[in-house]
């Protein structure tokens, strides 16, 4: 099978419903979660992961559980065929509320599917490309890099060498807005 007949095949319409709920939730930076949760997927079909069905299904709904957490797994479950296991590395990827990021993260880094690694690299773009000066103190930015260089990019390491070049770049670069900022 092409990679073109994967996607005419992949039936996503089922996981954007529930992720619609996340349209109400608002970012920082502007918009809402559920973009987020489309630009996740599209960085995730950026880097080709056209195969992975319940990796790019997940990646609409990872935020779901943190953001409002009165949803309903079993409603999820029944989705479709592959929906159990949509759901397993959704919680995979959700933060319990008696862990710390740092916790979390290395919790994934350490602990985590390759999965829940690749998700976590594409959730960390699309955050860091959302990471501005005019939303964030510099202080925020400087621990989010941190945290970054301390957890994420081990897991790039791991699993796509392509998002550990893009995810140093974007911290390079927002590690210079800090330099504007403190300047400033």
């Amino acid at each position: 099978m092409t990679d073109l007949d994967t996607l005419k095949n992949l039936v996503l319409a089922p996981y954007i419903l529930k992720a619609t709920a996340l349209i109400g939730v608002k970012r920082k930076v502007g918009g809402n979660q559920f973009r987020h949760s489309f630009s996740t997927l599209g960085i995730l079909l950026d880097y080709k992961y056209y195969n992975d069905s319940i990796l790019l299904k997940a990646s609409l709904l990872h935020d779901l559980l943190e953001d409002l957490p009165e949803t309903q797994l079993e409603e999820i479950r029944w989705l479709d065929h592959e929906s159990h296991l949509v759901v397993d590395l959704v919680l995979e990827v959700t933060r319990q509320k008696h862990e710390t990021k740092s916790q979390y993260l290395q919790s994934i880094l350490y602990a985590g599917s390759i999965n829940a690694m690749v998700l976590k690299c594409a959730d960390r773009i699309s955050n860091l490309t959302d990471l501005h000066r005019d939303t964030h103190s510099e202080q925020k930015i400087s621990d989010y890099l941190d945290q970054t260089e301390e957890f994420v990019l081990p897991m790039a390491e791991r699993v796509n060498a392509d998002m550990l070049i893009e995810l140093k770049d974007l911290v390079a670069k927002r590690r210079k807005i800090v330099e504007i900022m403190v300047n400033d």
